[in-house]
């Protein structure tokens, strides 16, 4: 009976170091993977492939013909997995038309990599905790932004503005919701 534990146990051990043998294969193949990956800038959970679902707040900017330009100041402030999170998140996202009503050569300034801070500043000026609709957000003075700043909310008539800047649509996300706006919402600070 001893022999027969004695060789159960050893062809397990042996089972358990082969396997192990086989993943430290694998994590060194992986490992250069990331790396290749880390290169590219195109890691984190931002660039995760997913078919199914309701798609999250950047996933819904990336595909709409009017978010181009916030689309392209997230990128360069290399803020995309934030907005991947869990969340739930809300989104104050201004339209083309709107980061165009800046002054001029406020967003090719704003997009130079010396300006990486400011721009990100300015985009989490646009995101909130939360996940309310824009009759929700009728009961609401102000709102507390991931930049630790605060904006105020008016409403007039059936129109709700945040900051200054007047909700035209709001599209739910997987991790939130994205309130499309007319305005980019500058940090009073």
């Amino acid at each position: 009976m001893k022999t027969l534990s004695h060789l159960i146990l050893t062809s397990v051990l042996v089972l358990f170091i082969t396997a192990c043998n086989n993943e430290t294969k694998t994590s060194n193949t992986d490992a250069s993977d990331t790396t290749e990956q880390a290169d590219d800038k195109k890691s984190g959970q931002a660039f995760i492939e997913d078919d199914e679902g309701k798609p999250n707040v950047l996933q819904i900017a990336i595909g709409s013909k009017d978010h181009s330009t916030l689309v392209a100041a997230v990128q360069a402030a290399e803020l995309e997995n934030s907005l991947v999170n869990a969340g739930p998140l809300m989104v104050f996202a201004p339209t083309n038309d709107a980061f165009a009503a800046l002054p001029e050569g406020t967003v090719e300034n704003l997009l130079k990599p010396e300006n990486k801070e400011q721009l990100a500043h300015i985009l989490k000026h646009h995101v909130t905790p939360g996940n309310y609709s824009k009759e929700f957000l009728k009961k609401f003075k102000k709102l507390g932004q991931a930049s630790n700043g605060y904006v105020q909310i008016e409403v007039k008539g059936d129109d709700v503005y945040v900051g200054g800047a007047k909700i035209l649509g709001s599209v739910p996300a997987g991790n939130g919701i994205v309130h499309v706006v007319d305005k980019v919402i500058i940090p009073e600070e």
